[in-house]
């Protein structure tokens, strides 16, 4: 089985999708004109004023939140580790290359998500790729098609690999019976679940913060410790991403393609960049300013705290702790981040991590049910009567997932990932020209000292797509409350 996800996943990544991927940041980079440099500031003036919610949506830091809480998860701690084993140190540069492209990428899935978000039978903002596949391309077959990749990777396999990085950590950390942690599991992600979007927003926005700045605080300790190696380790990471050196101490260096593949990959796991899983969060928000272009800059800013902030903390504890000079056969994924964090702090680091990546992994697991409840909602046409199935087959996921081996699980992971991030890309790749106006219209308001506000009259073309009452100068209006960001 392991063989067969092998080959496949070679054609999708080997041939597809890193250049896709890197195509296509590159593209919206300049076609945006650098917008993740030029208004790298702006991202968190908007942020300032994002805790505005109504009873349609959440608000746009509980999007944030909720989007951060599915990037932020075994692709962190896990996945980095993964990268630097299988790629050498020179796979964290290529993280940082498409994260930084990436961010102009998720700029333009998460501002056309926005735009094109219509309201379930409950009276809830719901939209993301497959509503703008359907209602913006009008290729109904198209969102079916990514709605079913996106339930069985985000739903369903992702699920699986959260769940087995939790019972991993916490086997070496405490010893503890992966059926136990299994279990223990379902139980609390399903409590969280069943509450449906707005619980998992509000579990979001209280433990996603905190987990953050908490694992920051620990890796700038583990950096005061090594402070005198940080130029050595930056040299590692750039000679070893060119081919200029083999990767020292037992990583197995494949060369500047393994390097570039496994970083590209464990970087699209991580920030998800591209991949069409944030702008489903993006678009359940009530954004302020009412444009949707303003959800584009806050997803924008979540890709940078992903892999910039977070798997460069990973990264640089791992890299700086001396752990690559050892033999390394026996481990891998979560283990080598235990050990290089130990290492430094002693026996309790692998416990610490073991907290962390379970506070990661769980929002994650409930993150990701969040985006496959939308794309089952609009595979049952804004209904939600099939919910009840999902939930289920989540949590028996999340079951499987304490118990089943690693290589699988990872392999299932990256091959799902791939055919939804293709499928995403050509949608996103096809809508851009909208998106760009979306963006030139929300910076011309800016320039004029306005509040960038969406008016739909202003955009007839656009009138017959969007959702009828959605963008109505009414609706838009409730948020025009003379703040300025």
């Amino acid at each position: 089985m392991v063989e067969i996800a092998n080959y496949l996943n070679d054609i999708v990544w080997g041939s597809l999708l890193i250049y896709l991927l890197l195509g296509v940041g590159v593209y919206f980079t300049l076609r945006t004109g650098f917008i993740q440099f030029r208004h790298f500031g702006h991202m968190f003036g908007v942020l300032k004023n994002s805790n505005q919610a109504d009873k349609a949506g959440i608000s746009s830091f509980q999007a944030l939140c909720t989007s951060l809480a599915a990037r932020v998860g075994t692709g962190n701690l896990t996945g980095v580790a993964i990268a630097i084993t299988a790629g050498g140190p020179g796979a964290i540069f290529w993280m940082w290359v498409v994260a930084m492209l990436g961010m102009a990428t998720s700029f333009i899935e998460s501002t056309l998500a926005q735009l094109y978000k219509t309201k379930d039978d409950q009276g809830n903002y719901r939209g993301g790729p497959a509503y703008y596949m359907q209602k913006g391309l009008n290729r109904r077959w198209m969102g079916v098609l990514f709605s079913i990749f996106l339930i069985i990777a985000f739903g369903l396999v992702f699920n699986a690999v959260q769940a087995n990085s939790i019972a991993q950590a916490t086997a070496v950390a405490f010893d503890f019976n992966p059926l136990y942690v299994g279990i223990a599991l379902v139980v609390m992600s399903g409590v969280v679940i069943f509450g449906g979007l707005k619980s998992i927003a509000k579990v979001a926005e209280l433990i996603v913060p905190i987990m953050a700045l908490a694992y920051l605080l620990l890796a700038f300790w583990v950096l005061g410790h090594h402070i005198e190696r940080l130029p050595d380790v930056f040299m590692m990471i750039i000679r070893n991403a060119f081919g200029l050196q083999e990767a020292a101490g037992g990583a197995i260096g494949y060369g500047v393609a393994q390097a570039m593949t496994q970083g590209i990959q464990r970087g699209l796991f991580s920030n998800e960049a591209g991949m069409g899983s944030a702008p489903n969060a993006a678009a359940s928000a009530a954004p302020y300013p009412p444009h949707p272009a303003s959800q584009g800059y806050v997803q924008m800013l979540g890709v940078f705290m992903d892999t910039i902030v977070i798997c460069s903390a990973t990264a640089i504890i791992i890299l700086s702790s001396g752990v690559l000079e050892n033999p390394m056969d026996k481990i891998s994924g979560i283990e080598l981040t235990q050990q290089a964090l130990s290492s430094v702090v002693g026996s309790w680091g692998s416990t610490f991590i073991a907290i962390a990546i379970f506070f990661f992994a769980f929002t994650s697991i409930i993150a990701n049910y969040a985006y496959a409840e939308s794309n089952m909602i609009f595979l049952e046409n804004n209904h939600t009567a099939g919910l009840l199935i999902l939930r289920l087959a989540a949590l028996g996921m999340v079951m499987f997932g304490a118990l089943a081996e690693m290589p699988l699980i990872w392999k299932m992971a990256d091959l799902s990932m791939g055919l939804m991030a293709i499928t995403n890309l050509i949608a996103i790749l096809l809508l851009s020209g909208i998106a760009f106006k979306l963006t030139k219209d929300y910076n011309l308001q800016r320039k004029a000292g306005k509040i960038p506000t969406f008016d739909i009259a202003q955009h007839p073309e656009l009138k017959t797509q969007v959702e009828e009452g959605i963008w109505d100068k009414e609706n838009v209006a409730q948020w025009d409350k003379q703040k300025s960001i």
